[in-house]
């Protein structure tokens, strides 16, 4: 259940911006953990985490700055 559609907006299109700009050059921003690299959201606690892989970069992980760190890292299964 969605306690305010407009947050809910709000974050799904801080989402797809991140998205477009991972799109635009994986490799701007630096690396994180384990090999990946993250796109900090301007307006929520959250990062897309991500591979740079060619041809395409793989989100990894939309995760929360401060609940359950590092979660996403079995995820990498050795792709990294």
């Amino acid at each position: 259940m969605v306690r305010s559609p407009d947050a809910a907006l709000r974050f799904y299109n801080e989402v797809e911006r991140g998205v477009a700009l991972i799109a635009e050059a994986p490799a701007r921003w630096p690396t994180y953990l384990a090999g990946t690299r993250r796109v900090v959201l301007r307006q929520f606690p959250y990062s897309l985490v991500y591979l740079a892989k060619e041809p395409l970069p793989l989100i990894v992980a939309v995760a929360h700055h401060k609940r359950r760190p590092r979660y996403w890292e079995p995820r990498l299964g050795g792709a990294a």
